[in-house]
């Protein structure tokens, strides 16, 4: 049976499914996780732990037509100063709860454009984060980069508070596609930005890349994709574009009728895939790709690669505190989500307290599910039995769990002594095999397309 085919009758080309950065998936979180329940989990963290810190900037100087995140647009320098004001208070509260020697193995800056933060702001903040926790030993510290709002200046800062990692958003090269997702950006701005970085000594680069974005072909993605592998990052995320104006109105501004199909998307996917692959980098997970001495790629083959928020990454701690608004947080309890709006997150901070809005408390199987969720997007494959007996239950009920998925979607897995793997041909399908795990009802609306 042709792949196209198979992959078209088990319905990858129809399917909504999540992405599988958390589980349960953040549509899922509620009330009942609440700031008394935050600082309680906080205090719990053992002294001396390394822990990962997520910072969000939501501001842009312009906001991109395709992007689905939670940002708002700034023309001025004000709230930008309030918010960074708030975020130090924010650390405060933090550092007033944490238990004694606690570092930071990872610390990332998302937003939003966080390089749109003056000089001093960063430095500030830096300070206001190092306080509340140092940098652990062979830390890593990333901040996303706008090349059109990155400066010898705030380069400087960055280099000067420690950033060791670069992530620049590149989306795709082609003009004619940038215009119509609202993002300008040349090659030669992107360039520039990265030989700055670089001669700061900032020698660790990622670059993210979008397909199925409108108008994009086969022979304008071979371009974006040489152009990308000029640069010589160490990693590329290369994320599907999720077509959600629903959730996301400034997508409207997308013309529908230039989007890929989803088999045009499939192809897409895999001419890029095969471009890098061919370049030397090593496939990691679903939509990443790494050197073969970079840390992502050694933890992939050391069968340690985790997935986060962040997506893929070499991240072994269990916690991961969110910092702003709209930031989510992982502890070992469960999750925790900070205020989305920017008004009632700055409120409740300056009014001393943290602003935890929504959650989910682990219960059930949930730690012991999301773990098969995670190997299978990591790994393709699970040992069932050693992640039954990690979490002390017998083996022969986690492995229960994969009855019928044969049924459901023939072809696909292999199950030899309690490991289940998904077969090469499958790939594509592993976020719709990672949701046969999945207890929670889905509503398939709110989720991205399953290629």
């Amino acid at each position: 049976m042709n792949n196209i085919v198979q992959l078209r009758k088990l319905g990858l080309f129809d399917a909504r499914v999540p992405r599988y950065t958390s589980y349960p998936t953040a549509p899922h979180f509620a009330g009942g996780v609440t700031t008394e329940t935050v600082t309680d989990w906080i205090k719990t963290i053992p002294e001396g732990s390394n822990i990962s810190l997520y910072l969000h900037v939501p501001f842009c100087r312009r906001l991109c037509w395709f992007c689905a995140c939670r940002t708002q647009g700034t023309t001025t320098a004000e709230p930008v100063e309030a918010y960074v004001g708030t975020l130090m208070q924010e650390l405060k509260l933090l550092a007033d709860i944490l238990p004694e020697g606690v570092q930071l193995g990872h610390l990332h800056w998302g937003g939003g454009t966080p390089t749109l933060l003056q000089p001093d702001m960063m430095r500030r903040l830096g300070a206001a984060i190092f306080t509340t926790a140092p940098l652990a030993p062979g830390a890593q510290f990333s901040v996303e980069i706008d090349p059109n709002e990155i400066d010898d200046d705030r380069m400087d800062a960055l280099a000067e508070i420690g950033l060791n990692r670069a992530s620049i958003g590149v989306q795709d090269f082609d003009p004619m596609i940038q215009e119509v997702i609202g993002r300008p950006q040349s090659y030669e701005v992107t360039k520039a930005a990265v030989d700055g970085l670089r001669a700061r000594g900032i020698a660790s680069l990622n670059v993210d890349l979008l397909y199925g974005l409108p108008h994009q072909t086969l022979t304008r993605m071979r371009r974006s994709v040489d152009q990308v592998l000029s640069l010589d990052p160490d990693r590329i995320a290369l994320f599907g574009y999720a077509h959600v104006p629903w959730m996301a109105r400034r997508q409207n501004l997308i013309p529908i009728e230039a989007l890929p199909s989803p088999e045009e998307r499939l192809a897409l996917f895999d001419t890029a895939r095969d471009m890098f692959v061919a370049a030397g980098h090593t496939e990691i997970g679903i939509d990443h790709f790494a050197k073969p001495a970079d840390g992502l790629a050694r933890a992939h083959r050391e069968g340690t690669l985790r997935r986060n928020f962040q997506g893929y990454t070499e991240d072994g701690s269990g916690i991961l505190i969110g910092i702003g608004a709209s930031s989510i947080s992982r502890y070992p309890q469960g999750y925790a989500q900070n205020a989305p709006a920017t008004s009632k997150y700055q409120a409740a901070v300056r009014g001393g307290q943290l602003a935890i809005s929504r959650g989910h408390a682990f219960r059930g199987d949930d730690r012991l599910r999301g773990r098969i969720i995670e190997a299978l997007l990591c790994d393709f494959r699970a040992d069932l039995t050693a992640i039954a007996r990690k979490h002390g239950v017998e083996p022969a009920g986690v492995i229960a769990m994969v009855d019928g998925l044969d049924q459901a979607m023939p072809d696909t897995v292999t199950l030899t002594d309690g490991v289940l793997a998904i077969q090469d041909h499958a790939r594509p399908l592993a976020r719709m095999i990672a949701r046969y795990f999945d207890a929670y009802e889905m509503n398939e609306a709110g989720h991205s397309q399953a290629v």
